[in-house]
């Protein structure tokens, strides 16, 4: 009765943050950043002990103010498109879809090489344990075509080679949004792998990074789904406090309200079957520096 359609938006992906936190947790890394690596895109993560989160983020160009994990996307996903355009190679942001999907998987619609069909022509994919046979010659032939194109000599591997690590120059930037630009020493984290297709780029993406643990769970192709069974119940609510400056007698005053808000939220978890002694209570504070507009 609670829901509503915000609390959807990236709702898989953040099935996907609990999960490889649980994961993580359960293997002894307290630390970890998420690999998630599907069919159109690719979303990281970071773990530090909590569920990094934010307030205020924009999705699809709409900017949403509400709570959600801290996810940051990027296009590159087994159907990502990849083509040569007469300038540069270029791996998304469109995809193949589901249907016809990348050339390999023999669609007589299928126009397009996608990231999969490169892992394939590059021995990356293990073909016999798909559901039906895969057509190594159709991407081939297109890599062949972007090959001439070129005109530089190169061979139709090494020009899916060269896809394959735009695809990954990619995935390892967005690893560093959520790592690296926010203070935070990739090295020092694990890397679980998730997704579709995942394990088809990490062992490069940790060389560059100078990752050395990758941690692959044997549901990292349902992690999402698995995380959002393992989420916890819970529920949220905000209060303006006004703008003053952050002193005791401020934040005293402030008892009474959230009081009254850690009221209403376990009396809303009660209702849904949550016993009042088995919910924990947070409290937050929005801050920003005097002078900005920046929530730290």
């Amino acid at each position: 009765a609670r829901f509503r359609g915000p609390h959807a938006i990236l709702s898989g992906p953040a099935g996907g943050v609990v999960g490889f936190a649980r994961v993580a947790e359960g293997a002894g890394f307290p630390r970890a950043i998420g690999f998630d690596m599907g069919g159109t895109s690719t979303d990281v993560s970071r773990y530090d002990g909590q569920l990094d989160r934010v307030y205020e983020k924009e999705v699809a160009g709409v900017r949403v103010r509400a709570p959600m994990m801290n996810i940051h996307t990027v296009a590159a996903g087994g159907g990502s498109v990849c083509c040569f355009d007469g300038y540069r190679m270029t791996v998304g942001p469109d995809s193949t879809g589901a249907r016809p999907g990348p050339l390999c998987y023999g669609h007589p619609d299928g126009r397009e090489l996608a990231l999969t069909d490169i892992n394939l022509v590059l021995g990356r994919l293990q073909a016999d344990r798909f559901p039906f046979p895969l057509d190594r010659d159709r991407p081939l032939r297109a890599l062949e075509e972007i090959a001439q194109r070129l005109g530089d000599g190169r061979s139709a591997e090494e020009v899916a080679q060269g896809f394959f690590e735009i695809a990954n120059i990619g995935m390892a930037e967005a690893i560093r949004q959520v790592s690296v630009a926010q203070g935070y020493d990739v090295r020092h984290y694990a890397l679980v792998v998730f997704g579709g297709a995942g394990g088809q780029h990490a062992c490069a993406l940790a060389r560059t990074l100078g990752v050395t643990t990758l941690l692959v769970h044997s549901l990292g192709g349902v992690l999402s789904a698995y995380g959002m069974g393992l989420a916890d119940v819970s529920w949220h609510g905000e209060f303006d406090a006004g703008r003053v400056p952050l002193t005791d007698p401020a934040l005293a005053s402030l008892e009474e309200r959230f009081t009254a808000l850690e009221k209403v939220g376990r009396d809303a978890l009660e209702a849904e079957g949550i016993p009042r002694t088995s919910s924990l209570c947070i409290r937050r504070l929005e801050l920003r520096y005097r002078g900005t507009e920046a929530l730290v």
